[in-house]
């Protein structure tokens, strides 16, 4: 019964998930947009792992879209579902002063509604809590939901996107209480990862360098917080920051001014 829902798949940690997935021995839904030929590709990744595989096309800006999407899911790869991963966002730069209606529109569609709504049809299909050997339910079903870091250190760059990430980790929480005992729900927090497509390679490695260890997060420590909260039967309602300590930050200028 390892099925896995990943939206977002088709690249970057989306991707990685996916064939981290697949090399242990999941079969996976590849959730895409618009990368259409990306997802095959990673279909016939999975399909050379020998793991069943799927690339289904969804806006999830659409609610009907996205109300289908489990559903579809679970058809393609033959059952429930016992795994979603919420990795799909928008991520555009605003302010308090720039923000538009389209702006908020679109990542709190994106990166808060639609995991919302993915969340609910995911837990009614899930299958029910086991009784283990020590007569205490054990959760069979997990929902791990990508944040962002920036909801420990928040800034108001970027936020409208920021304000829709804290409101996924809130989620995260209430989701946990309220669908216990039988869907376990946890986030991973990603920081500096893998250069963005407008970012320049200086600053890129400016971030990684700011960062407390000094270093940002390889598509490693992801993956690894991934499989790590999968098989962590009494862990719900967490957030792990991959992000070499970026949200704890602490040599502001107040700080520096006292040296």
């Amino acid at each position: 019964m390892k099925r896995a829902l990943v939206t977002g798949a088709s690249a970057r940690l989306g991707r990685a998930m996916a064939l981290s997935l697949g090399r242990a021995g999941w079969d996976v839904a590849l959730h895409f947009s618009s990368s259409g030929i990306a997802a095959e590709g990673v279909v016939g990744d999975l399909d050379a792992l020998g793991r069943k595989s799927v690339a289904l096309r969804a806006d999830l800006a659409d609610e009907t879209q996205t109300q289908t999407l489990v559903a579809r899911a679970a058809q393609d790869l033959g059952g429930p579902l016992t795994l979603l991963i919420n990795n799909a966002a928008a991520f555009e730069h605003d302010t308090i002063q720039t923000a538009t209606r389209a702006s908020w529109d679109t990542h709190i569609n994106v990166n808060l509604r639609a995991p919302f709504v993915l969340c609910q049809n995911f837990a009614e299909q899930a299958p029910k809590a086991v009784i283990d050997a020590g007569e205490e339910p054990l959760a069979q079903a997990s929902i791990i939901n990508i944040v962002d870091q920036r909801v420990r250190k928040l800034t108001p760059h970027f936020m409208t996107y920021t304000l829709a990430k804290s409101a996924l980790w809130t989620l995260t929480q209430t989701a946990a209480q309220g669908l216990a005992p039988d869907v376990r729900v946890n986030a991973i927090g990603p920081g500096p990862t893998l250069i963005g497509a407008r970012e320049s390679d200086s600053h890129f490695a400016r971030q990684r360098a700011g960062t407390v260890l000094g270093r940002g997060s390889d598509v490693e420590d992801v993956t690894g917080a991934m499989h790590y909260l999968i098989g962590a039967k009494s862990v719900t309602g967490q957030l792990i920051c991959t992000d070499g300590g970026q949200h704890l930050g602490w040599k502001t200028p107040d700080i520096e001014a006292r040296k």
